[in-house]
């Protein structure tokens, strides 16, 4: 009784694994939802609305742009002011109604443009209304994207990170890790059963499925909503940063001592950091006290914050600056990740038969990268990890640096191989005499297109997941979506160069009266040349990296500032955090 008495008055601890599944069931079941609709797009958009394949690509790619771009509003409401649960929610109603509308363009009449015989060529062009119709559905699941990406890893995150626990390091290592396998699964379900219905049921049930999929994703989250650490939004940190930009132009005037010591720095009382860093010094200029009776308040407090900051403020924005250009370094591996359509065009022009029956559809084959990635993270977190960490006394095994070079340079392999077989295939289409016949099958197996794919996903595994871990560990708690949201802004960017990389390939190629090489016919066309130039593109932006990497200097010095206050509730009490799975 005295027992029972005890557990009744004890408050229920938050957050831990026991939050883990009804996180990780609205990530899966979302990115069913959404990574279902991307594969089969492009075939949607060139069969149903009569697109180009250059112009379906160019609209998949602002898309994706789009989604990758509002990211940062998305965790600048969530850090500042609405915190990260309830953008969650919202995010994931709005991209609800996006998937609602996107599949009332295939239920509706008149909603896409009439059917036609695409090898005739007399089909019509959809007009401005279906058009804003589908844009609509497309903007409303960006907008969705753009609350649930940045804040659904560091809500995750949020429940388990435990700085005062020894273990918090690899703790932290294992979620991201299994969250990203997490993605890696969902996208496979995605690129075989929903390509699969989408394929064989039609788009009416294969835009169907993921609304559905997206209601219960909604549902699992809010059922979890009572055990849930959450972390507020807190508008004073991202002021902070804003206001260390202001008072350094201010300031710029001032000329900084050869010493450090030789002035006074403006702090937070009881702060541990007094005095800022070496490293940016000019940055400096923004919290030094030159005048204690006009730039302080009687309370210490600065009269003027936009001219006056603390060191601490000055520290996060240092943290901010430095990470630029290791984050400028991941899009072009975004540019490699985001060539969903091209491969699914190759790979309907050659042999899907698995056996005599099955055809794999030829949207996913990106699968087998997925899988790759998948396989990856479960060897390299189960097997290779401990015993790296033996030999580099590193609890991670690599560096985080090191696990993004790696996927640089495989993204690079990847690239060359694409480059390769696309030679090789459309050699072959000409030597059977089908340069003139884009709908002909080559006598190639499309299994040739698997080890791409597979290299792509291991590049991906290397350094997008690094990245993660990189920005998570380098950016202040209170700004944990703040540093998942640049992931998503990099993924933005390679969806622009991308597209403007094969804007200019499509105008330049065809100067003269010349086959694009990136045209609607692959067979006249030149895939293998477009894939060379991502293939040296990618190597030079590798040594870009080493640049960068070797200018970023050590690791784990930039997590300034941990706010107090911040969090509702967080159990401290345990000492150890199991490692999850």
């Amino acid at each position: 009784m005295d027992e029972e008495k005890m557990s009744q008055q004890q408050p229920k601890r938050k957050g831990g694994l026991k939050t883990i599944p009804f996180i990780m069931t609205n990530e899966i079941f979302e990115k069913v939802a959404s990574f279902g609709l991307l594969p089969n797009m492009i075939l949607y958009l060139t069969k149903v609305y009569h697109m180009s394949p250059v112009t379906g690509m160019s609209v998949l790619f602002i898309w994706g742009a789009m989604s990758q771009f509002l990211p940062i509003f998305g965790a600048f409401l969530s850090d500042a002011y609405l915190g990260r649960f309830l953008v969650i929610a919202i995010a994931s109603v709005a991209s609800l109604l996006g998937m609602v509308l996107l599949w009332l363009t295939a239920m509706l009449p008149g909603a896409n443009p009439p059917a036609c015989d695409l090898a005739l060529g007399n089909c019509q062009s959809p007009s401005h209304s279906q058009l804003a119709f589908l844009f609509s559905a497309f903007g409303l699941i960006s907008i969705g994207a753009g609350g649930i990406r940045p804040c659904s890893l560091a809500f995750g995150a949020d429940q388990l990170d435990r700085p005062d626990n020894p273990r918090n390091e690899r703790t932290l290592q294992t979620f991201f890790n299994w969250y990203y396998a997490s993605i890696g699964i969902s996208y496979i379900i995605a690129s075989s059963v929903i390509v699969y219905i989408q394929d064989k049921m039609g788009w009416r049930v294969g835009f169907g499925v993921p609304v559905v999929l997206m209601l219960s994703s909604i549902i699992f989250f809010l059922l979890g909503s009572f055990l849930y650490i959450k972390v507020r939004g807190n508008v004073s940190m991202l002021t902070g940063v804003a206001q260390a930009v202001v008072a350094n132009v201010k300031n710029r005037q001032l000329v900084l001592p050869s010493e450090i010591a030789d002035w006074r720095y403006h702090h937070n009382k009881g702060s541990r950091i007094t005095v800022p860093t070496e490293n940016l010094r000019f940055l400096n200029k923004a919290c030094i006290i030159r005048n204690p009776e006009k730039d302080s308040n009687p309370d210490g407090s600065a009269a003027d914050p936009w001219k006056l900051c603390t060191v601490e403020q000055v520290e996060v924005l240092k943290s901010v600056v430095r990470v630029i250009p290791i984050w400028s370094t991941g899009i072009m591996p975004a540019v490699i990740i985001n060539q969903h359509g091209f491969p699914a065009l190759q790979a309907g022009t050659m042999d899907r038969h698995m056996g005599s029956k099955f055809k794999i559809p030829q949207a996913s084959f990106s699968v087998f990268g997925i899988i790759t990635l998948t396989l990856w993270v479960a060897i390299y977190d189960r097997l290779i990890v401990p015993r790296l960490s033996k030999i580099t006394g590193r609890p991670r095994g690599l560096s985080l640096r090191q696990r993004m070079g790696i996927g640089l340079v495989v993204s690079c392999v990847a690239t060359a191989v694409a480059a390769t077989v696309e030679g090789i295939r459309r050699r072959r289409a000409i030597e059977e005499g089908l340069a003139d016949d884009q709908q002909a099958m080559v006598n190639m197996s499309a299994m040739w297109l698997v080890p791409q794919n597979c290299l792509t996903g291991l590049a991906e595994a290397f350094n997008i997941i690094a990245q993660m871990e990189f920005y998570y560990s380098e950016f202040p708690k209170s700004m944990a979506s703040i540093g998942m949201s640049l992931i998503s802004l990099g993924l933005g960017f390679g969806n622009l160069v991308g597209s403007l990389i094969l804007e200019l390939i499509d105008k330049i190629s065809k100067r003269n009266g010349r086959v694009s090489w990136v045209g609607t016919n692959l067979n006249r066309g030149h895939y293998d040349y477009y894939y060379w130039i991502l293939t040296l593109l990618s190597v030079g932006n590798f040594f870009y990296f080493l640049v960068c990497s070797w200018a970023y200097g050590e690791e784990g010095k930039n997590r300034f500032g941990e706010e107090e206050g911040l969090v509702e509730e967080l159990d401290t009490k345990s000492g150890e955090l199991p490692v999850i799975l």
